[in-house]
């Protein structure tokens, strides 16, 4: 698989350790960026992964795509990951890879696609905000859901500090729904994305009802 980069790499670093466990069912054989400066390189090759670049800037849409899907081909990649790589791609070029390309977007989707994700989620006074991972479809942060996480938004948060308690699921779940393709674990049904994982039991409320909750509701009544 390969993992397209824009910038500094974090999840594609959770990405490239996980993949160092034995067993794991996907071998990172390339980082590839659009970006000559992308700090994520140096972290690959550091790590022993072999990097590329094929700049965007500067170039049509296609003829950059055309360079893209080359490397993929020459390095006989199966799965690309998308991790902070930030490039919209074309309908044709996202066909081409179709049930094969993951994504992780900072936000539980379909709220807050596109950028900004969490001062948009802070600014919306939402409790819960999370990330998602999903196959990419055409469209801007569109396709089936494998996997999401959930942090709650706390009182004094702001963007800094919420997008650090997202970013720590993020890299517990990239590596896992990775996996699950790689391994065979995911189909399609009629648009939505089957995963055969262990489900999560129970449910994620923020603030939490507790009884003190439940007592004022009561006083109030």
């Amino acid at each position: 698989m390969a993992i397209l980069i824009s910038g500094r790499g974090s999840n594609m670093a959770a990405l490239i350790e996980a993949a160092r466990a034995p067993g794991y069912p996907a071998e990172i054989a390339l980082v590839l960026s659009n970006r000559p400066d992308a700090a994520g390189l140096g972290l690959a090759a550091a790590a022993g992964v072999p990097v590329a670049v094929v700049e965007s800037r500067g170039r049509p849409r296609e003829a950059f795509e055309a360079g893209l899907q080359a490397v993929l081909e020459a390095q006989r990649i199966g799965i690309v990951a998308l991790a902070g790589f930030m490039r919209l791609l074309t309908e044709g070029f996202v066909r081409r890879w179709e049930g094969r390309m993951l994504n992780i977007h900072p936000s539980l989707l379909p709220s807050f696609r596109g950028l900004d994700t969490h001062r948009r989620a802070l600014e919306a006074g939402v409790r819960l905000h999370g990330c998602t991972v999903h196959l990419v479809s055409p469209g801007v942060d569109e396709g089936p859901i494998l996997a999401q996480a959930a942090v709650p938004v706390l009182p004094d948060d702001d963007e800094a500090a919420l997008a650090a308690r997202v970013l720590a699921q993020e890299h517990r779940l990239y590596p896992a729904a990775l996996a699950w393709l790689a391994a065979g674990r995911v189909r399609l049904e009629g648009g939505l994305a089957r995963v055969e994982a262990e489900a999560a039991a129970g449910a994620l409320a923020n603030p939490l009802p507790g009884p003190a909750a439940l007592s004022t509701q009561r006083a109030q009544e």
